[in-house]
């Protein structure tokens, strides 16, 4: 399957649904960063849910950023979104080497461990809005619906899953995010909680179902529509042009003691692992450049 996405709204206005087949984008992120299975669930769940949440932003040009900062050893993860479904991120540690649980799956909670969810909205326009909510499991999914519990006062559902392959590829990924909006009855909510009981393996849901029939299944009994079908990728949009900005902005001292070590500079993309070079007779050309400004 594709990276795809579906967007639905009940036919009442009292619902609405967003799931993604994230396979992938997962599989994409873990080529780039080469991370240890539970990194990459992690990693995975955290993209998933920031392309999900993407779409709800207002203006294509708008900018989502989600960012785990734990106590357990994969310290930090971050993943970024825009509307029209591009997304990136990277860990903060690739390779973490933990036990499973009991039960033979990843331990995702016990590699991110405590700590917080910072979620960054940017328009573009001034400081970006930032919320900031303490994780509650570590898990990932529980704590986006926590999120929207108490910072946005939106009941929400959501569910993410990762399915690592026996050569650390990523056999299966994706998630839904359901949403009660204003208005909705207890009969709805009854209907979307019998439902959701029906959902045991999310991973293992995303590779044998697509996504109009998961749709089918958590809305049943409550009619629905398709109210846009979108596309979702890992994208990341570094350039050279980026990366020389980011050598200004080190400040014509420092530039120009790089310059004087007379050794070429190499700076790596967080996000794609893309590396650029600069040689002393570059640095000096950005070093007149940056003056003329």
């Amino acid at each position: 399957m594709k990276n795809n996405g579906l967007t639905i709204l009940s036919d009442n206005g009292m619902v609405r649904g967003f799931f993604l087949n994230s396979r992938n984008i997962v599989q994409q992120a873990f080529q780039y960063h080469q991370t240890a299975p539970v990194v990459t669930a992690a990693l995975g769940r955290l993209l998933t849910a920031s392309a999900m949440m993407g779409k709800m932003l207002k203006n294509d040009s708008d900018l989502l950023t989600l960012q785990i900062e734990g106590e357990g050893p994969v310290k930090t993860i971050l993943a970024t979104a825009n509307r029209k479904g591009q997304v990136k991120g990277y860990p903060g540690v690739s390779i973490v080497d933990i036990p499973l649980k009991p039960n033979g799956k990843l331990d995702v909670s016990g590699a991110i461990g405590l700590g917080t969810l910072n979620v960054l909205r940017d328009n573009g326009e001034g400081e970006p809005y930032v919320s900031r909510t303490e994780l509650i499991s570590g898990e990932i999914a529980e704590d986006i619906t926590h999120y929207y519990a108490t910072s946005e006062q939106t009941p929400t559902v959501c569910a993410l899953g990762v399915l690592v392959d026996r050569d650390y590829s990523v056999k299966s990924a994706g998630g839904f995010l359901l949403q009660l909006l204003p208005g909705a009855d207890d009969e709805v909510i009854t209907a979307l909680e019998n439902n959701l009981q029906k959902v045991q393996n999310v991973s293992s849901m995303f590779e044998h179902t697509s996504n109009q029939e998961i749709a089918n299944i958590l809305m049943e009994n409550i009619p629905f529509h398709i109210t846009e079908e979108w596309g979702a990728d890992y994208f990341c949009n570094c350039s050279r042009e980026r990366t020389e900005k980011v050598l200004l902005s080190l400040g014509k001292k420092d530039l120009a003691s790089l310059i004087e070590e007379g050794k070429p500079v190499e700076l790596c993309c967080h996000f794609c692992d893309a590396k650029y070079q600069f040689t002393p007779e570059d640095m000096k050309k950005l070093l007149i450049q940056g003056s003329k400004k």
